[in-house]
């Protein structure tokens, strides 16, 4: 018999969904703030993002979080470096998203986006040695097929494809290497790109376009509001979730965006969508029985085994994620 799988957290999945059903909502936003180009559309929603975070910090009360983390960064310079670029990277994502919807690429990113949880997972056995499941192997080999018909019928890898499919990886490995995966990183990191929200939007002026039409400037805030909620959802899920099955969720995203183009947007399901999606959602479903087999109905516990478990927690089995 093969060994139970170690236990995740339910929050750490949530999460990943809750920032994918986010993000797929994002998509569409960009083609809807023209006439601003998508340098405009990152400075503006960087500006958002850190108003929304900060905010948040105030509610929650977490600048002492914050201030640590700053006492951190003078005491460790270097780590001082690794966050500038760890803002670039991220701020490069941030200006695919917005740019490929745009230009005529937004396939070329979809596809990046189905690579990427491929690329996760060769990570998380080769960088962190983390043991795949037989189901998630699985799950893994089904979403293969499905990405292998992706990038036929794309006719090859583009460069928005390869620097999605490399560059998040690349994001999530360097936090968690430096123990940069907090909410306060986030806040930093995004404050970093500030100085680029100021120099586009001072080379690019377009407040008094924006501010004569009142569609852009809900679109703006809606845009910032949604990618700091969605940008927080998705660092939690990686930082709790084994790395493997953070990246397999990953494809959560790209079905549901299929959902929404055949049920809200009337677009038709082409016959080759059949076996790019089919083997994706089959993954999924055997990522969900997993799921089922590590949380079985609960069954009654002598109270002397209760305390045993209470007092001995490694009994459990659980593998804590959280850095």
């Amino acid at each position: 018999m093969n060994a139970p799988t170690p236990s995740v957290p339910a929050s750490g999945i949530v999460s990943s969904v809750g920032a994918s059903v986010i993000f797929g909502t994002i998509f569409m936003i960009p083609p809807h703030l023209l006439p601003l180009d998508p340098e405009q559309i990152l400075g503006y929603r960087i500006v958002a993002m850190v108003a929304f975070l900060a905010a948040f910090f105030c509610v929650a009360r977490m600048w002492d979080q914050a201030a640590a983390l700053v006492g951190r960064l003078r005491a460790t310079p270097h780590l001082v470096g690794v966050l500038v670029l760890d803002a670039a990277l991220l701020g490069l994502q941030l200006w695919l998203f917005g740019w490929a919807p745009q230009s005529g690429h937004g396939l070329d990113l979809s596809l990046g986006y189905l690579i990427l949880p491929l690329v996760m997972v060769v990570v998380s056995v080769v960088v962190y040695r983390e043991k795949l499941s037989r189901r998630r192997i699985a799950a893994v080999l089904c979403a293969a097929a499905g990405v292998t018909a992706a990038v036929v019928l794309a006719g090859g890898l583009r460069w928005p494809t390869l620097l999605v499919a490399l560059g998040l990886p690349l994001y999530f490995v360097s936090r968690r290497a430096f123990a940069l995966d907090s909410a306060a990183a986030q806040l930093l990191e995004l404050t970093a790109m500030l100085p680029f929200s100021v120099l586009v939007l001072t080379v690019k002026p377009s407040l008094d376009t924006v501010i004569h039409r009142p569609r852009l400037i809900a679109g703006l805030v809606l845009l910032g509001l949604l990618s700091a909620a969605g940008f927080a959802l998705y660092l939690t899920a990686s930082r709790v979730l084994p790395f493997s099955l953070f990246g397999v969720l990953g494809y959560v995203e790209p079905v549901l965006l299929v959902l929404v183009s055949l049920t809200f947007l009337g677009e038709p399901w082409q016959p080759a969508d059949t076996f790019v999606h089919l083997p994706i959602c089959a993954g999924l479903v055997l990522l969900a029985l997993e799921r089922q087999q590590e949380n079985p109905a609960p069954r009654s516990t002598p109270p002397l085994a209760s305390t045993a478990h209470a007092r001995d927690p490694a009994a459990a089995g659980r593998v804590e994620g959280a850095a």
